[in-house]
């Protein structure tokens, strides 16, 4: 069988980005599995939701962005901490950049390691990587929930965070009277998971829980379609719990049995392939995925840190 290549640095095909307007002032850009992005409009300023992963890609969402709206980024939101996610930050030009106080506690742990990590997994995603002035850093952190008044009738945006999950410190964006929910790498739409800094036990339980409480009509995740109605934003959640369970029950199992990391990513990748398989950046992420979910339920509380070097290691062993 002939070896595949390491992560997504095979990836090479543009993606085709949709951007949606999903309710006056409010929207989407999604990319068929490529990190989503999105947008909110106060009566004189805007809240942009994550930033990308170069300031060269995140000037190109801004240019879409700018055929609906001038208004300047007041705000500049980051979900949670992946490089490809922050990196292209400068780009905004915003006059608070926003996240939890645990996101700015693991730049400062982790942020130098993962931009070479993620940025070695995706190529493709780094696009202009020397435009990238450093890491990003939270100007204005929170610990449970921080409210933004958007201004005149438009009501507020709740920036909550619902429990570690995809990592320590993700939160998601509530628009309560339109019940839009931009949930970040929490949910994924018919795209599979990344938990290489995950807590699986809790984001599967309590964590997937809080978002689902929500009674969100419309959901944005991290990657994948936007969910539109009740049926389909409860879909999307039921399919990230299901992912995550099925790999809890299948590392457990091995782990229980006295088997080996390999055979725990070998068990887990025939259980999941069915559903999930063919869903973007499967096999890029199930290594990473397995390898953390062992570590955790070895009893190793705090994912333990990516660097390149891990990364390659960590393949060669599983997708090998």
């Amino acid at each position: 069988m002939a070896q595949k290549a390491f992560a997504s640095s095979g990836d090479v095909a543009e993606k085709q980005q949709t951007l949606e307007v999903l309710d006056d002032g409010v929207y989407a850009l999604t990319a068929e599995g490529d990190p989503n992005v999105g947008a909110i409009e106060g009566e004189d300023f805007l809240v942009c939701f994550e930033a990308l992963a170069t300031p060269v890609a995140a000037r190109e969402w801004l240019a879409k962005l700018r055929e609906h709206t001038d208004k300047p980024v007041r705000y500049l939101v980051l979900s949670h901490y992946h490089a490809v996610r922050v990196l292209g930050a400068s780009a905004f030009d915003a006059e608070v950049i926003v996240a939890h106080e645990n996101t700015r506690a693991l730049v400062a742990e982790r942020g130098k390691e993962d931009w070479e990590s993620e940025f070695g997994r995706m190529p493709r995603l780094a696009k202009g990587a020397e435009s990238v002035p450093g890491l990003t850093w939270p100007t204005l952190t929170f610990s449970d929930r921080l409210t933004i008044d958007l201004g005149g009738d438009r009501g507020d945006l709740v920036l909550q965070y619902c429990g570690r999950g995809h990592t320590e410190g993700d939160i998601v964006a509530w628009l309560p009277r339109q019940r839009i929910l931009f949930a970040g790498d929490l949910v994924e739409a018919e795209a599979a998971l990344y938990t290489g800094d995950a807590f699986h036990r809790d984001w599967a339980s309590s964590t997937l829980d809080r978002v689902k409480a929500f009674g969100a009509e419309a959901l944005i995740g991290g990657r994948g379609a936007v969910s539109r109605g009740r049926d389909a934003v409860d879909a999307a959640v039921e399919q990230t719990r299901n992912f995550l369970d099925v790999m809890i029950r299948e590392v457990g199992a091995v782990q229980r049995a006295g088997g080996t990391l390999k055979e725990a990513f070998e068990r887990t990748h025939a259980a999941l392939a069915p559903q999930y398989g063919h869903w973007p950046i499967f096999e890029h992420c199930l290594p990473f995925d397995v390898s953390r979910l062992w570590d955790e339920l070895s009893g190793i509380e705090r994912p333990v840190i990516w660097t390149a070097q891990r990364d390659r290691e960590v393949w060669d062993q599983l997708q090998g």
